[in-house]
């Protein structure tokens, strides 16, 4: 017998029929003997039309009013799944995030959980049921509704998994796993079986939106098995997992596409001290992340600043620079938003020399310039125009034989 948590998404509870299909994928792996916990989202578009409510007063909410008004999303869908569970003779009890007590701290909007109380939930399935889990929400030690932000249902889950030393976390999703890239750029992709919790933190990290990088980040902190399975379909998905558990490394596990970045160049800065935190202090002050940065000095010792950030960021930085860089002397500012990274990915690099220059190879013998090249231990990023960026994935799509699982250099 093993504890299993399962969770499940606004699209795999987005109607009446689905949740019944749910509650019996859940009842056939309660009857196998498992214990189960399901962590489940608010019904598909729900948070959107409660946020639509709450825009009726005020045009941007935020704080502890709204939290209250999110949360009641994934309260209903527990009702309803529990309803589901015991229609078909599983028992089920129904949890709020408030009732386990996912504690967490006091950042409305986007709380990050802090502690766990188990207690309840063992005693509910100690007692042979079910239980059910609302996602995305907790409460702070004033006892305050809070919700966790984007991705939050992910979070619960493995934090849940975590908490209780389940044997597998199942993230249900409308995709039957990993791939090594996107099947509808390239459809000879393949399905991975395992992935390690590195490789899949750089894929969240830099385009695929499988999961969510907070819920991978606390699987890894906490060595919680991951597995990503498809709630419309059979089959063994993708475990995430630790790279001890994987037996035979690929060389490259997956390439990725980011289509949402854009660039910007501050040309002309003198090379002294204090340039870069100049320019990217009041950016970052913004709010905004940086992604690549690239540095050049000239021959007349002046410099040439590049980076890149979220396509969404882009007017907003272009208008702090404008405010700062003239007074640091530098000679323009030059943007492009037609731009996209993309990225291989593979624990396999620490061990072979030469990927960067094959990869670069691939890439210029089809015709496609890098303009910006960022690397780790496990990565390599470049960019590319936007016009080139499905051509950069399928070149090296087929460069590095993922179709094939190639393993080697």
């Amino acid at each position: 017998m093993a504890l299993i948590v399962q969770k499940f998404g606004g699209t795999s509870v987005g109607d009446v029929d689905r949740i019944k299909a749910v509650a019996a994928r859940v009842a056939r792996t309660h009857a196998e003997g498992h214990q189960v916990v399901v962590v489940v989202s608010a019904m598909s578009g729900e948070t959107d039309r409660l946020l639509g409510l709450a825009r009726a007063f005020d045009a941007n909410p935020r704080g502890r009013e709204l939290d209250v008004i999110l949360s009641t999303g994934e309260q209903v869908t527990i009702g309803l799944l529990c309803m589901a569970l015991q229609s078909i003779g599983a028992g089920a009890m129904s949890f709020t995030g408030g009732q386990v007590r996912i504690l967490t701290d006091s950042a409305y909007n986007k709380a990050r959980i802090e502690d766990i109380d188990q207690h309840r939930v063992r005693a509910a399935l100690d007692a042979g049921n079910v239980v059910v889990v609302a996602g995305f929400q907790g409460v702070d030690a004033d006892g305050n509704i809070t919700t966790l932000g984007r991705g939050g249902s992910d979070t619960t889950a493995v934090a849940l998994a975590a908490a209780l030393q389940a044997d597998e976390c199942q993230i249900y999703t409308d995709v039957d796993g990993v791939y090594t890239t996107d099947p509808r750029i390239v459809p000879e992709a393949r399905r991975l079986d395992r992935i390690t919790y590195e490789e899949m933190l750089e894929m969240a990290s830099l385009g695929a939106k499988v999961l969510q990088i907070r819920s991978v980040e606390f699987a890894s902190k906490y060595q919680v098995n991951l597995r990503v399975l498809s709630s419309f379909g059979e089959g063994g998905g993708t475990l995430i997992t630790t790279e001890d558990n994987i037996m035979e490394q690929a060389l490259i596990s997956g390439v990725t596409l980011n289509r949402d970045e854009a660039q910007l160049t501050v040309t002309g800065v003198p090379d002294r001290p204090g340039i870069a935190s100049g320019l990217l202090g009041p950016v970052a002050d913004a709010n905004i992340e940086v992604d690549m940065i690239v540095q050049n000095t000239g021959a007349d010792g002046a410099t040439d600043f590049t980076f890149t950030v979220h396509r969404n960021d882009y007017e907003r930085t272009l208008d702090i620079l404008r405010d700062v860089a003239p007074a640091m002397g530098a000679r323009s500012i030059e943007g492009d938003r037609k731009i996209v990274k993309v990225s291989i990915v593979g624990v396999g690099m620490r061990s072979h020399a030469g990927i960067a220059s094959r990869m670069f190879r691939a890439l210029a013998a089809e015709g496609v310039n890098i303009r910006m090249i960022s690397t780790s231990e496990i990565k390599i990023s470049v960019v590319v125009d936007e016009k080139y960026g499905e051509l950069a994935v399928r070149t090296l799509h087929d460069e590095f034989e993922l179709e094939n699982g190639a393993v080697s250099a």
